[in-house]
């Protein structure tokens, strides 16, 4: 969220060789324990909070800067564990639908109010709908992330501030209210306008002056929030600390700050759980059998609301001339031949995951999940892989399919940092080879593999991942921004009008009904059109797909408060006793 979250995307970054001993020095890890009321979570290795604005550039729209940013700006909607709204602890106490399904007037909530004793005004959301539109245009300063989801921007055509408490919006033509209010409206997390609007007749300028203070959560500009903290202070590549803020109008915190720590491997991060400088955090599937030594500490299995992939770059200007061979659809049934995911998740994720063959995951549960998905369009058969592809023309040339002048040889940029990533890695690379298909490995950070795999330069790299999409913001997972045709999020240059044909019924007025049967007809046709390599759904937690969530036993509400469709932290509800 999730633009590459995810925008969706989780990973962890690759291995450093920094010591332990420098991560583990006094000087340099924040203490946790109980009796200083500190809550010190990790993050995941590499990885760090880099855009603190709620409007995110595509290359940050990362769940780690969500998160982050949550934690002082409320998101407008309050989306449940069950993808329900909850309108008591939203920004607006309501929406109402004219009859044409072009217009929604929002009510603000008199209950929530700027740190500075200010309610969150009207105002407020339509200065945050002006940055949203100005950085989702052609040649924008930066691009906005969420673009082309809940139709951002072309099915928005004003949003106006009627009065300080009601805001109107209207469309461009008649849209489904549903996937309008959770993908569209649900974007929207204000900040106050009188704070952050200094050049109301100049977006550019605009724009500017947000990417300048992005990064620089210490800037004057965050000290006026709505949300239940307010950031504090830094070092980088050590922590990021948040306190909490005296005004909050919900759950006020009773913990006394709130840390995520920067982690180099996830061999550090477990001496830290181990230890008790960290009592939020994860253990990865290589560490399953060690579980054993984190005395004090309790292990939980959680799914995240989304699935995993590997992108491929169909841009005709991808290196080696494959980018139109990946966009032929049977070059990608013989890639999806090649993945073992009953064998990754026996024997990698020790059967903590679920086999998962399209848009979305069968957990956690949800009423928007076709059951078609968890059967392979293309099962795991690379002996029949290699075949499909000599049905079209491929020639094995000394172990390498070859096409004319065209070779299957290609870099796989691949977010690391555990030995679950790097041993699927070599997995999909042994059966790719039986098909002729001559991958070469390349570990990176996941802000150089995000800063690389989408279609800004497409001549830099040709299959990039685990790409772990969550569907939040867009909590209505219809693949608008993500499939469709030259959307934001669409990073693999994927052009397919039957896709787009399904995803627009998906999102257009219907009854609840009509819509069920169109999210699952685009469900099926994505399984079937494989414009990804899916892999398998691994058990996840806050930070990343696979990492088990793993808490001290003195802190308490971790688990109660995990949401699976938000994924957003809630250290406020969270004790340490």
């Amino acid at each position: 969220m999730k633009a590459h979250r995810l925008i969706s995307v989780i990973g962890a970054g690759a291995l450093s060789a920094v010591t332990l001993a420098a991560w583990s020095s006094p000087t340099r890890a924040p203490a946790a324990t109980a009796s200083s009321k500190t809550i010190v979570m990790a993050l995941n290795p590499l990885q760090s909070p880099n855009w603190f604005f709620p409007v995110i550039s595509a290359s940050a729209y990362a769940v780690t800067n969500l998160q982050a940013i949550a934690l002082s700006y409320l998101p407008l909607l309050d989306i449940t564990k069950t993808d329900a709204i909850n309108w008591k602890g939203s920004l607006i106490s309501g929406v109402k639908v004219n009859a044409q399904d072009t217009q929604f007037t929002l009510t603000m909530n008199p209950k929530f109010h700027w740190s500075d004793g200010r309610p969150v005004s009207a105002q407020d959301v339509v200065f945050n709908w002006d940055v949203m539109k100005a950085a989702s245009a052609p040649n924008a300063v930066w691009p906005y992330g969420g673009a082309g989801i809940g139709g951002v921007p072309a099915d928005w055509k004003s949003v106006v501030a009627k009065n300080a408490r009601t805001v109107v919006i209207s469309t461009t033509q008649p849209v489904n209210p549903t996937w309008f209010i959770y993908n569209g409206i649900g974007q929207l997390e204000p900040v106050p306008a009188f704070v952050w609007n200094k050049y109301p007749s100049n977006m550019n300028r605009e724009l500017q002056f947000i990417a300048k203070l992005a990064n620089s959560p210490n800037a004057p500009q965050y000290r006026v929030v709505d949300g239940p903290f307010r950031f504090q202070s830094f070092q980088a590549n050590n922590y990021w600390s948040w306190v909490p803020n005296p005004h909050f109008d919900g759950h006020k915190a009773t913990i006394g700050k709130f840390m995520l720590k920067y982690e180099t491997s996830s061999a550090s991060e477990f001496v830290q759980l181990r230890s008790g400088t960290v009592n939020v955090g994860y253990i990865e599937p290589s560490q399953w059998g060690a579980r054993g030594q984190l005395n004090g500490n309790t292990v939980d299995t959680t799914y995240l609301f989304g699935f995993s992939s590997m992108s491929l770059n169909e841009n005709v200007k991808a290196p080696g001339g494959l980018g139109p061979y990946f966009a032929q659809q049977y070059v990608r049934a013989a890639l999806q031949m090649g993945v073992n995911q009953p064998g990754i998740i026996k024997g990698i994720y020790h059967g903590l995951g679920v086999q998962s063959y399209g848009p979305l995951s069968s957990k956690p549960n949800s009423v928007f999940y076709n059951p078609l998905l968890s059967k392979p369009a293309y099962p795991y058969n690379p002996a029949a892989g290699k075949r499909l592809l000599e049905q079209h023309g491929w020639k094995d040339v000394n172990g390498v399919m070859t096409k004319g002048k065209v070779k299957l040889a290609f870099t796989v940029e691949y977010i690391t940092g555990t030995q679950a990533t790097n041993d699927m890695m070599q997995e999909l690379q042994h059966s790719w080879a039986q098909e002729g298909i001559k991958v070469a490995l390349d570990p990176q950070p996941l802000d150089t593999v995000l800063s690389v795999a989408n279609q800004s330069n497409p001549s830099k790299w040709s299959m990039a991942g685990p790409m772990n999409w969550t569907y939040e913001p867009d909590y209505y997972p219809s693949g608008d921004g993500l499939f469709t045709t030259g959307g934001a999020s669409n990073n693999n240059d994927y052009n397919n009008a039957e896709a787009d044909k399904l995803i627009l019924e998906s999102t257009s007025p219907a009854s609840a009904a009509v819509t069920k049967r169109a999210l699952f007809a685009y469900e099926a046709y994505l399984r079937k059109s494989n414009p990804v390599i899916y892999l398998p759904w691994a058990a996840g937690s806050y930070t990343a797909l696979g990492f088990l969530l793993v808490h001290a036993n003195n802190v308490h509400g971790t688990l109660r408060t995990f949401n699976p469709i938000s994924d957003l932290l809630y250290p406020n509800l969270w004790t340490v006793k």
